[in-house]
């Protein structure tokens, strides 16, 4: 059969369908997605309040970049707020994530409902989760000070008052959220793992770490890529979680919530919220674009 007869199998019905199929979400992700961004690459050169027309647009360079890094206070506590945010999602949930999918994987007994309960948390929203870090680590009437004896008196701890401490009590939830939500993902991973590989390694004399190391961990590649990708997404665009406890203030201060306090905040500034949102977008680029990079050339050679 030529290729032209091949081609003649699709009717005009089924031509149109898959036109819709794949222009539709593309539409709408140019246009809800990548156009809003590159608008705020552009807005980000630029001071506008939001208000009487593009005419009011007023371009200044660099002057917004300038400010941010020089004269606004906030800007660098909630930039090492997000690289610590990400530093610990990649040494917690992360492995831990993977380790459970490991485990759950052998199915042990019961591995349903463990499976069941280490994903609950993934359906909670960051806000609920916010609200629940308020009741665990209330300082009078929480569940940790309550278990400790931290309640009364010069005796209590304030978990989410202190600056010192409320970023690790709202990054311990956080975890708790995210590691479910790691685990799913390398665990459908595993899933695909042919187990004949495994069942070969084994007869070869492998032991069960060295079938991971050799066989299990190169299988698991996709993922591997896909976890990077969401782990850098949900560090960067955490927002709720301390929006609820004290609306990012006082050692909460993330760079989400500097975007959002200067765009809709009372003192709408366009271009400077934008110029921070386009810092942003290039963190996390920086740290998907590479590795991304080298995954594919390395998929291209093999």
């Amino acid at each position: 059969m030529t290729t032209r007869q091949r081609g003649r199998r699709l009717s005009a019905r089924d031509r149109t369908t898959l036109t819709l199929m794949a222009g539709v979400p593309t539409i709408l992700t140019v246009a809800l997605v990548w156009l809003p961004a590159l608008a705020s690459v552009v807005l980000s050169f630029a001071s506008w309040p939001g208000i009487g027309g593009v005419q009011n647009i007023h371009w200044v360079g660099l002057q917004n970049y300038r400010d941010i890094f020089s004269i606004y206070p906030p800007f660098h506590p909630a930039l090492e707020h997000n690289l610590l945010w990400l530093v610990v999602f990649f040494c917690v949930p992360a492995p831990l994530g993977l380790f459970l999918a490991v485990q759950l994987d052998k199915q042990i007994r019961f591995s349903r409902l463990y499976q069941s309960v280490l994903f609950m948390p993934v359906v909670l929203s960051l806000a609920l989760v916010g609200f629940m870090t308020e009741l665990i680590f209330s300082p009078t009437q929480g569940l940790i000070n309550s278990l400790t004896g931290h309640t009364q008196g010069s005796s209590v701890i304030d978990w989410l008052g202190n600056p010192n401490l409320n970023i690790w009590a709202v990054l311990v939830m956080a975890c708790w959220r995210q590691t479910g939500y790691v685990m799913i993902m390398y665990l459908a991973g595993l899933k695909s793992v042919d187990p004949s590989l495994k069942e070969a390694a084994s007869l070869d004399g492998a032991s069960g770490w060295q079938t991971f190391r050799h066989v299990v961990w190169p299988a698991l590649r996709p993922i591997n890529v896909v976890v990077l990708v969401i782990t850098v997404i949900e560090s960067l665009r955490a927002f709720d979680i301390v929006y609820v406890i004290n609306r990012g203030t006082d050692g909460l201060e993330l760079l989400s919530v500097l975007v959002t306090d200067n765009i809709i905040g009372e003192a709408s500034r366009i271009g400077f919220g934008s110029a921070l949102a386009t810092i942003l977008l290039v963190i996390s680029m920086a740290f998907i674009v590479p590795y991304l990079v080298t995954v594919f050339r390395k998929d291209s050679r093999t």
